[in-house]
């Protein structure tokens, strides 16, 4: 490089240094805007986090229940550092319309992830979204095009990938090499968190005045309204969700593929069914196995809304077996216990109750859980510091879609009783012209599907 070219050179990088110096301090003398859709109980818990990591300005709420929607404006109102009430609205599309957010949150049931995440990010918006990322495959995949198309951030909710005692175990034991060669991982359920409740139980009936239950359906097929669907009983049926598969092995499948770099499953295998609690409304499956092929590892899910855990002190976990040591792995904990002879190594859960005052308080008001409060601001931070470089954050859409869509495919194995080899470059099922036709469901007129409308 010529001397001359050194100094401009030189002096550009200085210019660069000083509008990026600029361009920081100008972002935090303005705080940015956010909205979030869908305040219930996780919506809660994630803006509450937020505005624990940064003084954000929360400029908008959106819900159809309006009792939901005014006590998470009058609580917003009371936390954030403006002391201004956010405005409200029932339609999500009213709110985007405005293209006054920076950051929107998307904490609404699972079957209304898809089109206020698309509306969000063409808004212009960067986005939180909640997992798992859709209820069909192709949902999904419009997702990741719209973000990409956009060039905006969008982070997914499974922060286990940022929760403190488990990057610790990835960094001490994994990352170390202290497992060896791995071979087979299994990830697991077995809280009771079915809901058990009969017809007799809960019988259908007329929906509350304060919820517009046509809009809380949106897409999904309009189903009598009863009383286990709202609030968070949604999770019970298959119209609105993916059943425990979706919502609880996305995190711990997400969680091994993270800490094993794993990609794409070649090949996804699901049994199981309603064995034991016949009776009930929820038509989720209470009993289920689902292994997921990555070439020369098997990662093998069951989950089991009876009986007893194998191991009470794992009953939500992923365990990881290598020749030279097994890594157990839970929301609480992790255990590593060396083959033969080494030290055994452990770690907890990090409450920091004395950091934030507002935790037990929140736990108590609002069932924020204790020990994922650190994994959410933990989340929150790595997302705003992937918007502040433009960068992808660690839990990125394409790996939400990744780890989200194989969980949708277990259950379509299940559902058609034979295996499924994927090819996510087509986003086809090899040879199964029936099963790749289930990789996008029927929308209900009039909304849309975002992989029919090309958005």
């Amino acid at each position: 490089m010529q001397r001359r070219e050194f100094v401009s050179s030189t002096a550009a990088l200085a210019a660069m240094t000083v509008l990026s110096q600029h361009a920081y301090a100008t972002a935090v003398d303005k705080p940015r805007r956010v909205g979030l859709i869908g305040p219930g109980w996780y919506g809660k818990c994630d803006l509450l986090q937020l505005l624990n990591v940064e003084p954000v300005e929360v400029v908008s709420l959106c819900d159809v229940d309006s009792n939901m929607l005014n006590t998470a404006a009058d609580l917003i109102q009371s936390r954030q550092p403006s002391g201004k009430r956010p405005q409200t609205y029932a339609d999500y599309r009213q709110m985007l319309a405005k293209k006054e957010l920076d950051i929107v949150l998307v904490d609404t049931p699972d079957h209304w992830h898809a089109l206020p995440m698309i509306a969000a990010v063409e808004s212009g918006a960067d986005v939180y979204c909640q997992k798992p990322t859709a209820v069909d495959v192709l949902e999904s995949k419009a997702m990741l095009d719209a973000a990409r198309r956009t060039q905006r951030v969008v982070q997914i909710g499974t922060q286990r990938r940022s929760t403190p005692h488990l990057i610790e175990a990835k960094q001490r034991v994994i990352d170390a090499g202290l497992l060896g060669d791995v071979a087979y991982a299994e990830v697991c359920c077995y809280y009771h968190m079915r809901n058990r409740k009969t017809v007799q139980d809960a019988p259908d009936k007329q929906p509350p005045a304060h919820l517009d239950w046509d809009m809380w359906t949106g897409p999904a097929p309009l189903k009598p309204y009863n009383d286990i669907v709202h609030p968070r009983g949604w999770r019970a049926f298959m119209e609105y969700g993916n059943g425990i598969v979706g919502d609880m092995c996305v995190h711990m499948l997400d969680m091994v593929r993270w800490m094993l770099d794993l990609g794409w499953p070649t090949s996804v295998a699901s049994s199981g069914g309603i064995m034991v609690d016949s009776a009930a409304r929820a038509n989720i499956t209470d009993t289920q196995t689902a292994t997921y092929h990555f070439g020369n590892l098997d990662v093998v899910w069951t989950h089991r809304s009876w009986g007893a855990a194998p191991d009470a002190d794992y009953p939500w976990a992923a365990i990881i077996y290598g020749d030279k040591g097994t890594l157990k792995l839970s929301v609480n904990r992790y255990e590593f216990i060396p083959q033969g002879r080494g030290e055994k190594l452990k770690g907890e859960a990090v409450i920091e109750l004395d950091k934030y005052q507002h935790d037990a308080e929140d736990q108590k008001k609002w069932a924020l859980e204790l020990h994922v409060a650190s994994a959410i601001r933990g989340h929150m931070r790595d997302f705003l510091k992937a918007i502040d470089q433009r960068s992808k954050p660690v839990a990125d859409i394409e790996q939400g879609h990744i780890s989200s869509s194989a969980c949708i495919l277990a259950n379509l194995s299940q559902k058609l009783g034979r295996s499924l080899k994927f090819d996510p470059v087509t986003h086809t099922i090899d040879n199964d012209a029936e099963a790749t036709a289930m990789l996008k469901r029927t929308y209900r007129a009039p909304w849309q599907h975002p992989a029919s409308t090309g958005t």
